[in-house]
């Protein structure tokens, strides 16, 4: 993979699809709209679609929603299970007059469960890319957590190729993240009214940011036939 190609093209296509685009970039901060401008863009629509049919563009958005939020399901059994398990450790020992022990208990539990917690975000991460563009361009639900399916694009595109892939897209995003914070930070210095440009500064920002990394995603997923 040329990931600097990629990046690049990443980088011009949100551009193109945002810049001197304005009512476009506004009306895409309604909350699922850039999700379901993303699954235009998992199509592989070039260049840059446009928005016509904005009602379609906002069920679609839930609909890509849906599946990140399954997908994110054993997180949350896992995040609650361990977590109120570490207070009821913690609990149990102060209630039978020995706190060290249930402080030690909840410690090991919350570790356990913090291990098992990353072990699944990684799992996560790694089929989430593919299952999105796979729902885009099916528009099935089935399709989207057929696993086996999954698996096997990524075998396609090559293992080692594919982690280092999000990898560097990952690390392109914290940097463009670091450089939006800039002027985040300076705004939030304003008084009473910093706090609402700040994170109005936010939202604009996160549109151009979701679409580079939909670009991304859908240049890894197309670097083998389906």
């Amino acid at each position: 993979m040329d990931f600097g190609n990629m990046l690049g093209n990443s980088f011009e296509y949100a551009k193109e699809a945002v810049m001197g685009k304005w009512v476009k970039w506004i009306l895409l901060i309604i909350p699922f709209m850039t999700h379901g401008y993303s699954i235009q863009v998992f199509k592989g629509s070039k260049p840059a679609p446009e928005v016509n049919d904005w009602v379609a563009t906002f069920i679609n958005g839930i609909k890509l929603f849906i599946v990140g939020f399954v997908y994110a399901i054993p997180l949350i059994i896992v995040a609650v299970f361990f977590f109120l398990g570490a207070i009821l450790a913690g609990i149990s020992g102060s209630s039978t007059g020995n706190p060290t022990a249930g402080i030690a208990a909840a410690i090991g539990t919350a570790l356990i469960g913090a291990l098992l917690f990353v072990i699944l975000l990684i799992i996560i991460l790694l089929l989430l890319p593919i299952a999105y563009v796979r729902f885009a361009r099916t528009d099935s639900f089935g399709e989207a957590f057929n696993i086996s399916a999954v698996l096997a694009h990524i075998g396609k595109i090559g293992w080692v190729s594919y982690i280092i892939a999000l990898i560097v897209g990952i690390i392109a995003i914290i940097v463009i993240e670091i450089i939006i914070a800039i002027p985040y930070v300076i705004l939030m210095m304003i008084p009473f009214v910093g706090f609402l440009l700040a994170l109005l500064w936010s939202l604009i920002m996160a549109v151009p940011v979701g679409i580079f990394a939909a670009r991304y995603i859908t240049q890894i997923y197309d670097t083998v036939a389906a």
